[in-house]
């Protein structure tokens, strides 16, 4: 099941057609209200929660109460939960969006859209955690900041895609508000507040060739330098098998790696060469540790097949959190949108792993893509 986090500004965007150069501010609100108008952020939050009804049981939203959230809901059969209820529901206040992103961030969700312009952003990006991925649903009388989607459609075919196990990358994009004091005596300031995850359209950013192609080499130079980067010290890394970490491996070590083990790097350094699985436990038992795995190209499983060091003591030690996927978008698009398998024999083991995971396919590049477990109960076709 895919877990969306849904916040909305209920006063976005009301400033706008009063013609008040933004909503941001105590004032701004009392006076577009005395004017009449209302905002639409919530219609424009419906038209995304309706684009995803035909999802039904495999998407759940966890959301705020009234018109922060639940009213989208009031026609819907979608799955639905409130976490979060502001105190005043007729006029919310920003620490209401931060509060609600934090309480949304710690249910565990796999994407938090958010219903609001750049102010609301703002709130977002000031309680998010760097590795969530967020997308904002445009409402607001301005949107500078690069997280938003071009229309509300654009973001539910997003949300779809990612599902459905598209080719949507994820990366950091800018969050910028500006001065609406300067900006209504005509004066654009615009400052940069932070930077937060973001889905967008499903296309190579890097190193295109003409049809779209990946250049391979390339691309694994830039998966492997956005690893290397990314290492710390005094933290073992548990490299596993196959050619995309093999060239991970390849560009730490001028010694001879495996291409068919498990190889541990320990600040930069090679330290042990195939291990096996007992090996592997007491090493991890030694030190932080942190894994980087490649998916089987065709088949698409992580743990379970050609890995088998990689247990679920072992995987347990090093932590669900401590593992990273790395793989080339082409693997990825061979898979023709099916979600990527474990079967580590701990059923357990592998419903947690299971869900919607990050993978790294090049230099600052993600995507998002399904992983599955199959129980014992699941019937094989003969």
């Amino acid at each position: 099941m895919f877990k969306i986090g849904l916040i909305v500004n209920p006063v976005a965007g009301i400033g706008g057609p009063a013609g008040l150069k933004g909503s941001d501010g105590e004032n701004i609100y009392q006076q577009a209200k005395a004017l009449g108008f209302e905002s639409k952020a919530l219609q424009r939050a419906t038209i995304v929660v309706d684009a995803l009804k035909p999802l039904g049981l495999s998407v759940e939203f966890v959301t705020c109460a009234g018109a922060m959230g639940a009213d989208c809901f009031n026609d819907s059969e979608l799955r639905h939960r409130v976490v979060y209820a502001p105190d005043n529901l007729s006029h919310t206040q920003p620490n209401d969006t931060c509060l609600a992103t934090a309480a949304i961030m710690k249910d565990g969700v796999d994407l938090i859209l958010f219903v609001g312009g750049d102010g609301t952003a703002r709130d977002v990006c000031s309680a998010v955690s760097i590795d969530q991925p967020v997308l904002g649903i445009p409402a607001g009388v301005k949107m500078h900041s690069g997280v938003f989607a071009v229309t509300p459609k654009a973001a539910a075919q997003l949300v779809i895609d990612m599902i459905r196990g598209g080719l949507v990358s994820i990366a950091e994009h800018e969050v910028r508000d500006i001065d609406e004091v300067a900006f209504r005596t005509g004066v654009v300031k615009s400052k940069h507040y932070g930077e937060m995850l973001t889905p967008q359209e499903g296309r190579y950013l890097q190193h295109v060739k003409c049809g779209g192609k990946e250049i391979e080499a390339l691309v694994l130079d830039d998966i492997a330098a956005d690893i290397v980067e990314r290492m710390e010290d005094d933290t073992l890394y548990v490299m596993g098998s196959g050619g995309t970490v093999m060239h991970i491996k390849q560009s730490l070590s001028g010694e001879e790696c495996s291409l068919l083990g498990v190889d541990l790097f320990l600040n930069h350094e090679l330290v042990a060469k195939d291990v096996n699985e007992h090996q592997l436990f007491e090493w991890v038992n030694q030190y932080p540790s942190h894994l980087v795995v490649t998916v089987i190209g065709g088949q698409g499983h992580l743990f379970g097949r050609g890995n088998q060091q990689l247990s679920p003591r072992n995987l347990r030690k090093i932590g669900l959190s401590n593992i990273t996927v790395v793989a080339t978008k082409n693997k990825i698009q061979e898979m023709e949108g099916r979600p990527l398998v474990v079967d580590t024999g701990d059923d357990e083991l592998d419903q947690q792993v299971s869900g919607m995971r990050q993978i790294i396919t090049g230099y600052d590049d993600r995507i998002v893509y399904p992983v599955e477990y199959l129980t014992s109960q699941v019937a094989i076709n003969e």
